[in-house]
């Protein structure tokens, strides 16, 4: 049985090895960065999509549900009840449109507010773990960035 660096392998033997799959690299690498970030969201009391929401609306306060799917890659089945504990929680409200009573309009709380200035440690200690300075994780995050939007094209 020839193993992976042995020259006996073909190329489409070579294709399929697993640690040359990008789809395990990204999945194995997102399963590394969702178990670095648990601990430091336990301490907040966040999962980890409630504290990508909650980035969202720390950018722009009072978007729209539908909005907040796109941002997030998430539809309404998952957004909503995510957003419902979000609310009871007391981070957020959910408010119909005043201009369109088919928008759902979400909005920050008081404490959704102040979660923000506990929260702003999470990336240095992100880097710290990651080894990677500020340039690395951005050139990182743009190339994982491209790869997404070309996959979604």
């Amino acid at each position: 049985m020839a193993t992976r660096n042995t020259p006996r392998n073909t190329l489409s033997e070579q294709a399929l090895l697993l640690d040359n799959q990008l789809c395990f690299a990204l999945y194995s690498a997102s399963l590394a960065m969702t178990k670095l970030y648990k601990p430091l969201l336990d301490e907040l009391g966040l999962t980890y999509p409630q504290y990508l929401a909650l980035l969202v609306l720390w950018e722009q306060d009072g978007v729209a549900v539908s909005e907040l799917g796109e941002r997030l890659y998430l539809d309404s089945g998952t957004l909503t009840p995510l957003l419902k504990r979000m609310e009871t929680a007391g981070l957020v409200t959910r408010l119909r449109d005043a201009t369109d009573e088919r928008r759902v309009l979400i909005r920050l709380t008081a404490d959704g507010r102040k979660l923000k200035t506990r929260a702003q440690r999470i990336p240095g200690c992100v880097l710290q773990a990651s080894q990677c300075d500020v340039a690395e994780a951005l050139a990182l995050t743009h190339q994982v960035q491209t790869l997404r939007n070309r996959l979604t094209a």
